[in-house]
């Protein structure tokens, strides 16, 4: 996350999560359940591109994201084991739902992905955002000791500004 670019990269896929959560829930509601399956893997997968693009990360096959997710966060326990077998479901459901002929699935059983899939969307905003955080910190005791720092003075002019 150290350039801009990076930075809206990561915020249109958040963002983009949380559009496809909201399609999600409206052909959820039409009862088109296969469909609100896939939307809400894809929701849970704009969150999981956002989180490993903070590592500079890409990959063009879902199994890859996949695998540098479990192995980077999941496996270290910056994300819970269980948000990360709840996204390894939602992505076999997927597959099954948009590949297998004759699936269904229960309308119980997809009010649940839903709710788990806000959920594990949530926490990783939470996490990106700790992220986030961590690394201006590390910025700015990085400019502390290389005495990189403004004087009171500056300081006071500066954020003058933000008032004018």
């Amino acid at each position: 996350m150290n350039n801009q670019y990076d930075e809206a990269l990561i915020r249109y896929r958040l963002e983009k999560a949380d559009r496809t959560l909201a399609v999600a829930r409206v052909i959820y509601k039409e009862d088109y359940l296969e469909s609100a399956v896939n939307r809400i893997y894809y929701a849970m997968f704009y969150s999981v591109l956002a989180l490993v693009q903070t590592k500079g990360f890409s990959s063009s096959k879902h199994s890859g994201i996949k695998a540098f997710f479990n192995r980077e966060f999941v496996k270290t326990g910056v994300v819970d084991k269980e948000l990360g077998r709840f996204y390894s479901e939602l992505f076999k459901n997927r597959q099954k739902g948009d590949y297998q002929d004759f699936v269904t699935f229960e309308k119980e059983a997809v009010a649940e992905m839903l709710q788990k899939a806000e959920e594990f969307i949530s926490e990783i905003k939470r996490i990106m955002y700790r992220l986030y955080l961590k690394q201006k910190l590390e910025s700015a005791e990085e400019d502390v000791r290389k005495d990189q720092l403004l004087s009171h003075e500056e300081v006071v002019k500066e954020t003058g500004k933000w008032f004018e």
